[in-house]
């Protein structure tokens, strides 16, 4: 059984209407100020921080994308013979799982958008439940079971990885024959450390990505065609163990 792990990050998404948020037209670098809204300190002092990030909650791009050509082609794979698949994503957006890859196969690095967590008790909700309470009236809406802070369950610029979480996307890097960068630029760490513990592990490295990554001169494919052809091109050939 051949284990091909994946690291896919923002370019993955945008074919599915999703906006990359740090490329060169990236959200954050047309508006710098948007980034307060996913910064911790802001987000949870700051009422009026947190009432315009529910505002751009109510835009449901992401709770409404779907799947694209890439997320389908891993989610393909999967279901091959002698393939195994795992997928370590920076994204929030849940298109993997919507693509019918097991949400146990799936490592969220940064969370999800999908639900809402209390600051206060912990407890979690879907996003949707929260959004209609915006659309409702509520500004700022609080927890229903004890009155906190609600914020999505992603992890805010200020907060940490969960260590479990990140313990696992190591593990599979380092226990994978074939590790591929899907659409990220290799920048933000610890995410940025795992191609290169994969292939000081042994593993095929293959870069699918617009921009230059710092991994390109370990890789030993990179792909700079758009990933919604290029992905799925190169899974076709990797129907057998390599």
């Amino acid at each position: 059984m051949t284990l091909v792990a994946f690291l896919s990050g923002a370019g993955i998404s945008t074919d599915s209407g999703i906006p990359d948020y740090r490329g060169p037209n990236g959200v954050w670098v047309r508006d710098p100020e948007a980034e307060k809204l996913s910064t911790y300190g802001p987000y949870m002092n700051d009422p009026e921080i947190r009432r315009r990030a529910w505002q751009v909650r109510r835009d449901r791009t992401l709770l409404d994308a779907s799947p694209n050509a890439a997320h389908r082609a891993i989610a393909e794979l999967d279901q091959r013979h002698g393939i195994a698949v795992r997928v370590i994503t920076q994204n929030v957006d849940g298109l993997h799982q919507a693509a019918g890859l097991p949400a146990r196969k799936v490592v969220e690095l940064h969370g999800s958008a999908r639900s809402v967590t209390c600051t206060g008790c912990g407890v979690r909700t879907p996003m949707t439940e929260a959004v209609a309470r915006v659309e409702a009236g509520e500004s700022d809406p609080a927890c229903a079971k004890c009155g906190g802070i609600l914020k999505s369950s992603t992890v805010l610029f200020g907060e940490h990885l969960d260590d479990r979480v990140v313990a696992e996307a190591v593990a599979i890097t380092k226990g994978c024959e074939v590790f591929i960068a899907v659409g990220t630029s290799l920048q933000v760490y610890p995410a940025a450390t795992l191609p290169g513990l994969a292939a000081d592990n042994g593993a095929r490295l293959i870069i699918v990505n617009a921009e230059p990554t710092p991994f390109d001169d370990r890789a030993d494919s990179v792909l700079r065609e758009p990933i919604g052809t290029a992905l799925p091109e190169l899974l076709r050939t990797l129907g057998t163990p390599v």
